[in-house]
């Protein structure tokens, strides 16, 4: 397969980061397509724990070149720590490249300040933003007003949609949620500044990644947040701002549907989300505080607590179907050992009728119960197992179970969080 595009089935935070580090040694391209430094990918590789937020999980592989698309919109000072971090740690060298679209957006100062005005404005209505601009960025891209990373690179322009945008949000900012406004030297002066360091970065990156895939290249695209994420098919309105489904990849980085040969999604062995929104299978009893502590469920970008629940079998056939999965690997298997039963929600209970096609409302959905297959648990530990007949009956029992259920092949199991600590039975580009 040239391409494989590897996406979240779930609400985001399901180990994105580790699987694309383990195939990215087998790609030649990694492309980041969507989102923001909303998102958090966390790696643990040769015993250290590196968190990445925009900069595609690849770089920690040498000779590789990293692509930030233009479905990315990007907050330059956080980008520039990352790469200033990554540096220090000995990676991003002459070796490695990274590019960003000279198309993505730009996270700006009053994306931030109106995203965090709104967000305090709803009260207990809350939808969970993480309130690093991303939705008021995303907007302005959709308005026709946003900048553009090229637009950095050309003083003239960048002053001109500056003071043109600010006045619109500072108008907001000021008489709408009584809030300061901001001056716009100060942002001119500081992004300017921004820049000069990342016009080395900035390129015209479809070309760029055109001319790999005419060679035979390997790509790997990087998804962020998860399917039930998605603007348009997750459960709006506690989504994000950009489309997190397969389909994204191509428009997010410029290529057509004839060159993606393969969807990997990713899912926990059991359930989280982060925020608000209906959540069917979510436990407030000792066995959810027992995943969130052994899962070390504790957001990478934000450090909020997760909600944890068990397996969601419904919600992923959702992701099978607006992903067009041909895979799925399966993380933090080892978080349920010790469980004496694990538990599998194959169907919901609505108006006392039973479905199993996932709502398309969320109010729906918060009406939903869960319907449960009950399974055996285990006790053996598994992190040091390499081979799916080596792990426990019960395990492999519970995997097969869900490939059953998703009619969907299982290519990767995650048994611990280091990157060793992994079963693979497919590698899709070998």
């Amino acid at each position: 397969m040239p391409s494989v595009v590897i996406v979240g089935a779930q609400w985001g935070d399901e180990g994105k980061g580790k699987v694309v580090d383990i195939f990215a040694g087998s790609a030649d391209v990694v492309v980041r397509f969507q989102g923001g430094n909303n998102a958090g990918h966390t790696i643990v590789a040769d015993a250290k724990k590196i968190i990445f937020h925009l900069v595609p999980s690849g770089v920690l592989h040498r000779g590789k070149t990293c692509i930030i698309g233009c479905g990315v919109v990007v907050d330059p000072e956080v980008l520039l720590g990352e790469i200033d971090a990554l540096k220090a740690a000995g990676h991003l060298g002459e070796a490695t490249r990274l590019l960003v679209s000279e198309n993505a957006h730009v996270i700006m100062p009053w994306h931030k300040a109106l995203d965090q005005a709104r967000e305090e404005s709803k009260g207990k209505h809350k939808i969970g933003t993480t309130m690093r601009g991303i939705g008021p960025a995303y907007e302005e891209k959709a308005g026709r007003r946003g900048i553009r990373m090229g637009d950095l690179l050309r003083k003239k322009a960048f002053l001109g949609r500056l003071r043109e945008s600010l006045d619109e949000a500072n108008f907001m900012l000021e008489h709408r949620f009584g809030r300061k406004p901001l001056r716009a030297q100060e942002i001119a002066d500081a992004y300017l500044a921004h820049a000069a360091r990342l016009s080395e970065y900035v390129a015209d990156t479809t070309v760029v990644l055109h001319d790999f895939l005419k060679k035979g290249r390997r790509v790997l695209f990087e998804g962020a947040q998860g399917t039930l994420l998605d603007v348009d098919h997750g459960t709006y309105p506690y989504v994000t701002s950009s489309s997190t489904v397969a389909g994204s990849a191509c428009a997010g980085s410029g290529v057509g549907p004839t060159v993606i040969g393969g969807v990997i999604g990713i899912s926990k062995a059991y359930t989280t989300r982060v925020g608000g929104g209906p959540f069917p299978t979510e436990l407030s009893d000792d066995t959810g505080d027992l995943l969130r502590e052994k899962g070390a469920e504790f957001g990478s970008t934000t450090g909020r607590a997760r909600r944890c629940g068990w397996l969601d079998v419904v919600a992923l056939r959702r992701a099978v179907l607006v992903n067009g999965l041909t895979d799925v690997a399966i993380t933090k298997l080892d978080v349920l050992q010790g469980l004496k039963k694990v538990k599998i929600c194959t169907a919901y209970r609505l108006k006392g009728k039973t479905i199993t096609e996932f709502p398309a409302d969320s109010e729906a959905l918060a009406a939903c119960e869960p319907v449960y297959d009950e399974m055996e648990g285990w006790k053996d530990d598994i992190r040091d197992v390499r081979l799916m007949e080596d792990l426990p009956r019960p395990v492999q029992k519970y995997l097969k179970k869900v490939e059953t259920l998703l009619d969907v092949p299982v290519n990767l199991v995650s048994v611990g969080p280091a990157r060793q600590e992994t079963i693979i039975t497919k590698n899709p580009f070998r």
